[in-house]
């Protein structure tokens, strides 16, 4: 049953949808100039067409019309088998499905309202398996999931959106919305950031000391020079998911979490062309209240709480090899980093760092196909140590191939070592197996 921010959420979110298209195609259709010969012969793709880049081709022409007035549907089906092959806390039955559905629309306001530079983004995701089945919780027991993308099984929801506009020449970019800080906005990786895409595990896509909750709020980020930019946002401190945000945000405890980056994306010659790079370095503030990890015997000391959690990061990303010199042609061989700390009284991980590389077209004739290693490792806090004894480390080791059978078509074994699953420094280590499908409709 959907709870009434679940309600307001889906009807807010629905009513925005239909009626943007709405008004736009009214106005479109008076405004388009006389098509050409070549624009009324524009070829359409349908459904299943292999080189076309959604599995539902280009719905009879309706797609790109659509496109033309400024609005763009992006849908997406992921799907994720899961299997614990040994250790962990159970292996028997130890198998799971789980997924996600997205639709994305984007509207050009540019194209629809006349309003330079900005642009109007909202998803609507559903989910099922993943935390249902308690794969995570009840076959491997760690601290990162295994599966990012699995969780409870839910109908669709509004999931994020935001208002983007560019100022002074696109230098200046301002985002307004319910939004994601570090998948989205602060240490983007482009080789550890996605799970639909690349690593499964979550200690391979994000920085575990960095607080990742979606919320409503603002995020602006100056880009003061050619490669040079400087980033920060204020996001509610005591968002909900599945909610709108707008109780939490303006009402009660008004509470925001900030962060900041400094960063640069320089791009180095070689031989074969320009060699991409993000270098980057953040922190961030929590002002909500934590309880500190103290041992209350029971209930005969008191607990003992505090706020004003902070924390800091740094990570890089690198292509260092290409294989040709052509501009558009994205093969070669790249490597990325992190690393976090946070407040060890209140945060379970106190540090964290990853490593992974990249190659991308690695097989002759394969030029799409992406294989990545990586290691990640979350390090308990000592404090933390006061309430659970044998508290020390856990480090995930993974491996993927994403094989590009089509541009709307990505098929990703995957598999995963773990040690000391769940970070005490007796716990046994756990294999996993995995098979992604993502699918572009």
């Amino acid at each position: 049953m959907c709870r009434r921010g679940q309600v307001n959420t889906i009807v807010s979110g629905g009513l925005l949808v239909m009626l943007i298209p709405a008004l736009s195609l009214g106005q479109g259709r008076d405004e388009r100039p006389p098509e050409s010969d070549a624009a009324k012969a524009k070829p359409t793709h349908g459904p299943f067409d292999m080189d076309y880049k959604y599995m539902t081709g280009d719905w009879g022409g309706v797609r790109s019309d659509l496109e033309d007035l400024g609005v763009k549907f992006k849908i997406s089906l992921m799907n994720q088998l899961m299997a614990n092959m040994h250790g962990g806390k159970e292996t028997k039955n130890g198998h799971d499905t789980a997924g996600s559905y997205e639709l994305n629309i984007y509207f050009d306001m540019e194209k629809l309202l006349d309003i330079s530079d900005a642009t109007f983004w909202i998803r609507g995701k559903g989910t099922w398996g993943g935390d249902d089945s308690d794969f995570d919780k009840e076959k491997i027991g760690g601290l990162f999931k295994t599966n990012q993308d699995a969780s409870s099984e839910e109908p669709i929801f509004v999931d994020k959106w935001h208002w983007q506009q560019f100022l002074f020449d696109k230098k200046l970019e301002l985002r307004l919305g319910r939004q994601e800080p570090v998948k989205d906005l602060f240490d983007t990786s482009k080789i550890m950031g996605h799970e639909d895409k690349w690593f499964l595990n979550r200690a391979l896509i994000r920085n575990a000391t960095i607080p990742s909750t979606k919320g409503l709020g603002i995020f602006a980020k100056w880009t003061f020079s050619e490669h040079a930019y400087v980033s920060a946002a204020a996001l509610d401190g005591h968002a909900r998911s599945r909610q709108t945000n707008f109780n939490t945000a303006f009402h009660d405890e008004d509470e925001f979490r900030f962060f900041a980056e400094l960063g640069c994306k320089p791009k180095f010659d070689s031989s074969k062309g320009k060699l991409w790079g993000h270098y980057r370095v953040g922190t961030w503030y929590d002002p909500t209240r934590k309880q500190k990890f103290r041992d209350t015997m029971g209930g005969l000391r008191e607990e003992h709480f505090a706020s004003g959690d902070w924390g800091y990061y740094l990570g890089f990303d690198q292509m260092v090899w290409k294989e040709n010199d052509d501009p558009k042609d994205k093969q070669g061989f790249a490597i990325a980093a992190r690393y976090g700390r946070a407040n060890g009284e209140v945060n379970k991980v106190e540090d964290f760092w990853s490593f992974a590389t990249q190659y991308a077209g690695m097989i002759p004739g394969r030029d799409n196909d992406l294989f990545g290693i990586g290691v990640g490792q979350g390090i308990l806090a000592d404090e933390y140590e006061r309430v659970h004894a044998g508290a020390d480390r856990e480090t995930v080791y993974e491996m993927y191939y994403a094989i590009y059978l089509a541009p709307w078509l990505i098929v990703s074994p995957d598999l995963q070592y773990i040690t000391n699953v769940g970070g005490d420094e007796d716990d046994t280590d756990a294999f996993v197996a995995g098979l992604r499908f993502k699918m572009s409709l």
